[in-house]
């Protein structure tokens, strides 16, 4: 029997499920799976292990990083794919539409529903975590190179998340260790990290944005993700933006500033994000849970969360290997890549 979609996205740790995981998978407040590359070996493993998942949880979202670079979780077996920055400095607009395609159609191809990407946040190595995983330095322009490759994964049957609002580009400090903040006023932000985001969501490419673990000090008191000024005035009042909101993780140490486990799932749900991410910390996800005992899910926040399943237009890597598309794109990545 299938469970509503939860608020909470969790994590496994090996190559199979465990009995412990498969307890954790069925509680009613998990909502999402997120891969990692620990999680895989190759296509046929993660395949029997996202069908495993299914067995135990049929409606469950499966999500992994597989941006290109060094954000790509399942290498082997899979087209490798450069940088978003390195695939920019050589590719169209049709080239970037197609690696856009391919990286999504390879993931629907075994099992998985979207994967958190594009990355909208314009940074030329000033920033210790973005750095070559951005299209481009130039805000104003970044928005015509994402576009595409948006599009792109859109063609495959999968939804996309611009990642992270408003922008991390701009701080040198990496979010995973430390909190990052950040001077600026509003319209300068809004007018610079945040228009390949207003942009994106004007044009309604986006089915989902995940904000940054960024306290804009002049802004508001609370990290982007645990501020309702950020998610609720600034992202669906101004920018009517009406898609899903996902955490970033919260087992990072910029998200330590709302307190312990339970505390950060709250204040991010709170806040107004539609499901929290809590990863590489078993302990921190069963206190999220036990935290969320009495949370009652808003009906539309799990209308927006339903949305993000994947529709595989190609619905099995045999069949993706008898397309054209995918051999072309995949013979010229392999060409630039060397």
């Amino acid at each position: 029997m299938s469970l509503p979609v939860g608020p909470v996205m969790v994590d496994i740790e090996g190559l199979e499920l465990t009995d412990e995981d498969c307890v954790l998978l069925t509680h009613p407040m998990v909502g999402g799976l997120i891969f990692f590359a620990r999680n895989y070996r190759d296509r046929r493993q993660l395949t029997e292990l996202v069908g495993a998942v299914r067995a135990v949880r049929p409606e469950i979202l499966l999500a992994v990083d597989q941006e290109g670079g060094r954000v790509q979780r399942f290498r082997d077996q899979f087209t490798r794919i450069p940088s978003m920055q390195a695939l920019c400095a050589v590719a169209d607009q049709q080239q970037l539409q197609d690696v856009g395609w391919l990286l999504a159609a390879e993931l629907l191809a075994v099992g998985v529903d979207f994967s958190f990407a594009p990355v909208l946040d314009a940074d030329d190595s000033g920033s210790r975590v973005i750095g070559d995983r951005s299209f481009c330095s130039n805000p104003a322009r970044l928005s015509a190179l994402a576009r595409p490759f948006i599009q792109g994964m859109q063609e495959a049957g999968m939804a996309t998340t611009g990642k992270h609002f408003p922008g991390h580009g701009h701080v040198f400090e990496d979010s995973h260790i430390e909190l990052p903040e950040d001077s600026r006023s509003l319209e300068q932000v809004m007018e610079t990290d945040a228009v390949p985001f207003i942009d994106c969501i004007a044009t309604q490419d986006l089915s989902a944005v995940m904000p940054a673990h960024i306290r804009f000090v002049n802004i508001d008191c609370q990290p982007v993700g645990f501020s309702r000024y950020w998610l609720q005035d600034i992202l669906r009042g101004r920018l009517r933006f009406e898609g899903v909101i996902f955490s970033d993780d919260l087992s990072m140490e910029g998200a330590g500033a709302a307190g312990g486990y339970g505390e950060r799932i709250r204040a991010a749900l709170e806040a107004g994000c539609d499901m929290g991410i809590v990863c590489n910390n078993r302990i921190g996800a069963l206190e999220s849970l036990a935290a969320l005992d009495r949370f009652v899910v808003k009906p539309e926040s799990r209308h927006r969360l339903a949305a993000m399943r994947g529709r595989p237009v190609i619905p099995s890597w045999g069949e993706l290997e008898k397309s054209a598309r995918w051999q072309r794109t995949r013979d010229w990545l392999a060409g630039i890549m060397h």
